[in-house]
């Protein structure tokens, strides 16, 4: 089961991946991975390592700290 932790973190890179305007398939491209493995995080059912948070904040123009940043508002509602 996803900590709401991986719900939260998922929930940011979705929002953040469509503001750029890129669908699940590009963002993977973009990083490398799958798009299923994308889909996964960005619904919560995977916990991605550091690395492939790394990966992810890169393509989406921001440091991990920055992506972190953006998740840490969520954690208080």
């Amino acid at each position: 089961m996803a900590t709401s932790l991986a719900k939260r973190f998922g929930q940011c890179v979705r929002e953040l991946r469509t503001e750029a305007g890129l669908s699940q398939v590009e963002f993977g491209e973009k990083c490398g991975f799958y798009q299923t493995y994308l889909s996964r995080i960005e619904n919560g059912h995977a916990n991605p390592t550091l690395n492939a948070m790394e990966v992810i904040a890169g393509a989406l123009g921001l440091t991990i700290f920055e992506l972190f940043d953006r998740i840490r508002p969520l954690s208080r509602n």
